[in-house]
């Protein structure tokens, strides 16, 4: 029909899919705010920490096959599979062995299951909101589905650090009954975030259809390229890849230094607690942006490449003043907690609030293209650049200055390619003129 129809349980899939994004980002994050705590219960070393980071972008490696499934199946397979994969690693991480060596190889797994969730919960966004929303909610729907990720990750900033005690390195703290007590802390959060990914996927098994009974619009019912020729039309498309490389090389790096945000700051003498706050309102800050911007993108369609040169600039000049401010023997700039929190949460919101103005740009340029596909594919770069950059972390985890400098650098190269980038909207065209 060319008149689409919406249904009111598209909120209810939105709900549980944002959840299950929720849970991703909050079990991905769990070790990085606590890394001091960890390292004191489980005798994890700055390697490991590094490493559980680092099985969130290794668990891209079959995204491929998830946007196969995704393209083929449906959205119902793909979450339900993601949603098991998920409570399985999380029930691997609350395995009660007393062998600390077993116990370590049991988190790095229950890790690497849940970054195998990861291409779906970051890819699928774009695919559900053009399945079940209307053109003038799709940029909104995107949004909440994608930045509820982000707002997971920037939960472990809080829940972790207030609920697990940091060491603080006196003999009283490292006595036997403290470090006990750490763990239990610990174990208490793996729990509970267990819990909560089991409880999803049971909700997500009781209910969560692929499609609505009509479609909401002519993109959403109108046929899309095959699998191997949507491959095809990415790789030869020079636009696509000019703003794919756009997103993935900024959003990579930031993704890979907030999930090591609390080993960059504690050689500045940034305690636990403050690192976790400050991580975590940069990410909420940017999931509030984001689905305000996106919401301004809906009203006034046409505008997605000038709402990103406004946020790359801004990411730009926020990951500047922070990398500037670190350097304190070279620049002198005040290094207090107001400005850290400010330049970091200034970074957070610029960069994450450009996620799903990313995706619907994508989208647009690639139409007919699977929406599942497109994203896929920049979503597995971004995850490619993240790898590489914790790769290096790996072996230099020893001065930080070097991952700081990537964060402006990435920013600027991103606003160049933008501004260099024709914009062109052929699934809105469909919608609007067609349509009418």
């Amino acid at each position: 029909p060319l008149s689409g129809r919406v249904y009111g349980r598209r909120w209810l899939v939105l709900l549980l899919f944002s959840l299950l994004g929720f849970a991703q980002g909050l079990v991905w994050n769990t070790w990085g705010p606590i890394q001091n705590s960890a390292r004191l219960a489980f005798g994890f070393s700055g390697w490991d920490i590094a490493l559980l980071v680092f099985w969130g972008p290794i668990g891209f490696a079959p995204c491929f096959f998830f946007m196969w499934l995704m393209d083929k199946k449906g959205l119902r397979v793909t979450v339900l599979l993601t949603s098991s994969l998920m409570v399985l690693g999380a029930g691997l991480r609350c395995v009660p062995v007393s062998d600390l060596e077993i116990r370590k190889k049991l988190i790095h797994g229950g890790q690497l299951l849940n970054g195998l969730a990861g291409p779906t919960v970051m890819n699928a966004a774009p695919f559900l909101s053009t399945t079940w929303f209307s053109p003038d909610e799709r940029a909104t729907a995107t949004a909440i589905a994608s930045l509820l990720n982000y707002l997971g990750s920037a939960g472990a900033f809080l829940v972790g650090p207030l609920v697990v005690p940091p060491p603080n390195g006196t003999a009283h703290l490292l006595s036997h009954s403290n470090t006990q007590h750490i763990k239990d802390r610990i174990e208490a959060v793996l729990y509970a975030e267990f819990g909560m990914v089991s409880l999803i996927f049971s909700a997500a098994l009781a209910y969560f259809p692929s499609r609505p009974p009509f479609p909401p619009s002519v993109a959403a019912a109108s046929q899309r390229l095959s699998y191997r020729r949507s491959f095809c039309r990415l790789l030869s498309n020079f636009r696509f890849l000019m703003i794919a490389l756009a997103y993935a090389i900024p959003l990579g790096v930031f993704s890979g230094w907030s999930g090591v945000l609390d080993l960059i700051l504690t050689p500045i003498h940034v305690s636990q607690v403050d690192a976790g706050w400050i991580g975590f309102w940069s990410i909420v800050g940017g999931c509030v942006v984001g689905i305000a911007m996106a919401r301004f993108a809906d009203f006034i369609r046409g505008m997605l490449k000038f709402i990103l040169l406004l946020l790359l600039s801004g990411a730009t000049l926020a990951s500047t003043w922070f990398t500037l401010t670190c350097l304190t023997t070279v620049t002198h700039l005040p290094l207090t907690t107001a400005t850290l929190y400010t330049s970091c949460i200034l970074l957070g919101i610029f960069l994450n609030s450009s996620v799903p103005i990313f995706f619907e740009l994508f989208v647009e340029t690639v139409y007919p293209v699977p929406e599942g596909i497109s994203c896929g594919v920049v979503t597995f770069l971004s995850n490619v650049f993240m790898g590489v950059l914790l790769f290096f972390l790996t072996f230099y985890h020893t001065e930080f200055s070097w991952f700081n400098w990537c964060l402006p650098g990435s920013c600027l190269l991103s606003l160049l390619l933008i501004l260099c980038f024709r914009e062109s909207y052929d699934r809105l065209y469909l919608d609007v003129v067609v349509s009418v």
